[in-house]
């Protein structure tokens, strides 16, 4: 009994809104009954195939760059001391409260056509304009979700390290063991677990992000997300709105489902 009312709320407020885009979805426009017509005119339009991979070739990306980055990034707040240190990782907490469109805003100031690096390039040179444009580009879309995604990865992993013995790090460093080494063998298995807990958060967010494309303006760049976007707010196609979007959800979750599957294999 103490459980109806939670899903009774999660009903009302989730569950029956994604019946309504499912509905919509298996409804054409001007017609009474239910039809796959939507789903086989979107499947097949050449604006969907696009923005699917172009969504799909993003998230990943993006996944692994901030992977990549990310235990780059934890390692050395882990175990290089330096002064601030503590300070850096609690910034990481605070950052993650940060809207992506924020970080978006940033870079353009920074990198836009006429931010702070074109600026002081034209002033410099007397240029008409300066070297900096890729962040219209796809590329400028990866460079801002690997900034603001990257946290995502840190979390997980300043957390896993804490909890990791010093004792072994000394006794490998004692037989000699390389930091390379040490790092391969002693520190990456144990952070398995929490790279793919932060892969899998970041991967899934990626396939949903909306704000970051839409402000940084990138031409040519249609995402899953946008092209619902254009679909509904653009083009008043709901039908074929909301098939992109269950699209998307199906992503979404099949995803996570895997990210279950490999996190309980890993033993995260």
């Amino acid at each position: 009994m103490w459980a109806l009312p939670p899903v009774l709320v999660l009903a009302l407020v989730f569950l029956y809104p994604l019946g309504l885009v499912v509905k919509q979805s298996l409804t054409p426009d001007g017609a009474d009954g239910m039809s796959l017509t939507p789903y086989t005119d979107v499947f097949a339009s050449h604006a969907f195939r696009d923005a699917l991979t172009t969504t799909v070739w993003l998230a990943a990306g993006a996944t692994a760059g901030c992977l990549v980055l990310g235990f780059v990034l934890a390692l050395v707040i882990a175990f290089v001391p330096f002064p601030g240190g503590k300070a850096v990782a609690r910034f990481i907490d605070v950052f993650l409260s940060f809207p992506s469109f924020l970080i978006t805003l940033a870079l353009l100031f920074i990198y836009g056509t006429v931010g702070m690096a074109n600026g002081m390039w034209t002033d410099v040179t007397g240029a008409h304009s300066g070297p900096f444009q890729f962040l219209t580009t796809p590329w400028g879309v990866l460079l801002a979700e690997i900034t603001y995604f990257t946290p995502f990865v840190m979390r997980p992993l300043l957390a896993a390290f804490s909890q990791l013995d010093t004792a072994q790090l000394e006794v490998a460093s004692s037989l000699g063991a390389r930091p390379a080494r040490i790092v391969r063998r002693v520190i990456l298995p144990e952070a398995l677990p929490a790279l793919a807990a932060g892969g899998s958060l970041v991967l899934v967010m990626c396939l949903n992000e909306f704000g970051i494309v839409l402000f940084t303006g990138a031409k040519g760049v249609t995402t899953l997300p946008m092209l619902v976007y254009s679909k509904a707010i653009l083009e008043s196609d709901y039908p074929a709105a909301c098939v992109v979007a269950v699209v998307n959800i199906a992503i979404s979750v099949g995803l996570y489902g895997l990210y279950r599957v490999v996190s309980r294999r890993v033993g995260a």
